[in-house]
């Protein structure tokens, strides 16, 4: 068994329980160690693995933005917060694949084992032949800050420019380009349906703020926005006409594109769009819709806060 754990993600799991894996005969790869003497190549601090990749057998594959994490246990409240202090209910979506594509997913694992050093693999038993399963299509997305040109990103864009009918986006973290922003404006002014759910509440202080940003220029150009209540929404998917789809670890904000590691899967086929639609309809009847009337009579501490907060974060970025 091979593990890949991000160092800046994982800095609150207690070193004994890597021991304990290691002990029991788990390889462990700390992904870019925070401490730059440990690093075995060029040190990059702003650097992540944000994969969430489960893999076995070479069989099967799980994928989308699920944790290995205390938060995410099956009741509604999680374990990771203090004794005492009530913890957050986490709303996420992983996918699991069976066929070739888990070829795929197991040659991006190991192309970053090898990446990140983490010594001589056995490879033997992970590419089983496979017969194809279901009639879906699936292509896998492993972007990297070290690709030119962010496979993800541009993959997204060229769907929703693309759509006649409708864009549905799920987001966790929602700081979009200008360019995408454009894009989804585009489309809802040509008659597409847009809809977005985003959370009203996150583990990144920053990030609600920053995500207000663009209300008022989507709700003004046609786009439909929720936000969800009462959890934690760590969800990222797409999908587009019915028929394409995408699932995984890519939030729709900078980091993702520029400094993360990231998997993601896009799918086409009608089977796998209807579910996610499900979910996005069930997600948005729990959630409260954002309408331009409503959205202009928040709070006036809100609207401070949403004003000052983005010039104050691009002030932040631009000075790293």
């Amino acid at each position: 068994m091979h593990v890949i754990y991000d160092s800046f993600g994982s800095g609150t799991t207690p070193p004994e329980f890597f021991d304990k894996l290691k002990k029991g005969g788990i390889k462990t790869l700390e992904f870019n160690p925070m401490n730059p003497l440990e690093v075995k190549k060029d040190y990059q601090p702003l650097g992540r693995d944000h994969r969430k990749i489960l893999i076995v057998d070479g069989v099967v594959a799980i994928l989308g933005g699920i944790n290995l994490s205390t938060t995410y246990q099956s009741s509604a409240k999680g374990s990771g917060a203090a004794e005492g202090a009530e913890n957050d209910y986490w709303r996420d979506t992983d996918i699991e694949i069976r066929g070739p594509v888990v070829a795929q997913v197991q040659k991006l694992f190991a192309a970053h084992w090898a990446k990140e050093k983490g010594g001589p693999i056995d490879d033997s038993t992970f590419y089983p032949r496979l017969s194809p399963q279901g009639t879906e299509l699936i292509r896998m997305l492993g972007s990297t800050p070290d690709k030119e040109i962010p496979r993800y990103y541009v993959t997204l864009i060229s769907a929703i420019r693309s759509a006649q009918k409708n864009i549905w986006i799920t987001a966790a973290y929602f700081f979009p380009t200008d360019e995408l922003v454009d894009d989804l404006i585009a489309a809802a002014r040509s008659g597409v349906d847009v809809r977005i759910i985003v959370p009203d509440k996150s583990d990144a202080g920053v990030a609600i703020a920053m995500q207000h940003k663009h209300y008022t220029k989507l709700l003004k150009g046609g786009v439909r926005l929720w936000e969800t209540h009462g959890v934690v929404q760590h969800s990222k998917t797409v999908t587009v006409d019915n028929v394409w789809s995408a699932v995984g670890s890519s939030n729709i904000d900078q980091r993702s594109v520029v400094f993360n590691d990231e998997s993601d899967l896009v799918i086409v086929g009608e089977k796998t769009a209807s579910g996610l639609e499900a979910l996005f309809l069930t997600d948005a009847a729990a959630a409260n819709e954002i309408t331009l009337k409503k959205w202009k009579k928040r709070p006036i501490g809100t609207k401070f806060k949403d004003f000052f907060m983005p010039m104050w974060l691009t002030a932040f970025e631009s000075s790293l």
